[in-house]
C-alpha cells in the first residue's frame, strides 16, 4: 500500500491569512499547528502580505512556491509539511470536497472576505476553500479583527454561525495576566487550537490551573 506524504503528519488543516490587522495571529498559529506536526495548506491574500510587511519584521515573499520554502524554513516544518496556494490555483487540494482537509481557519479574517464567504463568492482560492468546507459541512473558524463592527459585519457572523461556522473574534481576555504582546496573541491562538482539538500548551483551559 502506497502512502503520500499527508499520512505521516497528525492532522491536515487549511490555513487562510486575510488582510485585516492581526498577521501576528496568523504566522503564530502556523508556527502551532507545525509544531503539533500538522500538515498546513497556506493561503496568504495580496493584503495580507501588505499587512504582514506592515506589522511585523518578517519578509514574506511575493510568490506562492517561495512563501512556501521562507515558511518551511522560518518555522523549521518538515518536507512537505507547509504548503502554500496562490489566488487562482484552482488545482490545489483545498478547493475541491474530495481534496481539502476536513478544518479550515481563517486568521485574521478581514470583513472583506467574511462578507464574500456569508454570500458563497468563490473569486479567489481562499473565498472557495471556505465555500467547500461550508458545502461539505466540515469545520470553519473565522477570526475578524475590527472595531466597531456594523451592522452587515454582524449580519454575516451571524449568518455564518447559524451554518455551523465558528467566529473567534481576535479579543485577547486577560484573567491570565498578560504580560507582553507575546501572551496576548498566544491567548487567541489557544483559543483556536482548543476548537481544532489540537492540543497546546499557550495557556491552561479554565479551571486547569490557578488563575491567582
Amino acid at each position: 500500500m502506497e502512502f503520500s506524504v499527508a499520512d505521516s503528519f497528525k492532522d491536515r488543516v487549511t490555513l487562510a491569512i486575510t488582510g485585516a490587522s492581526g498577521a501576528q495571529y496568523g504566522l503564530r498559529l502556523l508556527e502551532c499547528l507545525v509544531a503539533a506536526n500538522c500538515q498546513v495548506l497556506v493561503m496568504v491574500s495580496r493584503a495580507a502580505q501588505v499587512v504582514i510587511a506592515t506589522e511585523t519584521d518578517e519578509a514574506l515573499p511575493g510568490a506562492a512556491k517561495e512563501q512556501e520554502v521562507w515558511l518551511t524554513e522560518r518555522f523549521s516544518a518538515a518536507a512537505g509539511q507547509i504548503r502554500v496556494f496562490g489566488r487562482e490555483q484552482w488545482m490545489a487540494p483545498v478547493a475541491s470536497g474530495s481534496g481539502a482537509p476536513s478544518k479550515m481557519v481563517v486568521c485574521p479574517c478581514s470583513t472583506s472576505t467574511l462578507s464574500s464567504i456569508a454570500n458563497g463568492a468563490s473569486n479567489n482560492l481562499i473565498e472557495r476553500a471556505a465555500d467547500v468546507a461550508l458545502k461539505e459541512r466540515r469545520q470553519l473558524i473565522l477570526v475578524p479583527r475590527e472595531a466597531p463592527y456594523s451592522e452587515i459585519h454582524l449580519e454575516h457572523m451571524l449568518k455564518l454561525t447559524r451554518m455551523g461556522v465558528v467566529v473567534i473574534p481576535a479579543s485577547p481576555g486577560f484573567y491570565n495576566r498578560p504580560q507582553s504582546v507575546e501572551d496576548m496573541i498566544d491567548f487567541v491562538v489557544a483559543r483556536i487550537l482548543n476548537q481544532l482539538q489540537i492540543e497546546q500548551n499557550l495557556m491552561p483551559r479554565w479551571g486547569e490551573d490557578s488563575l491567582s
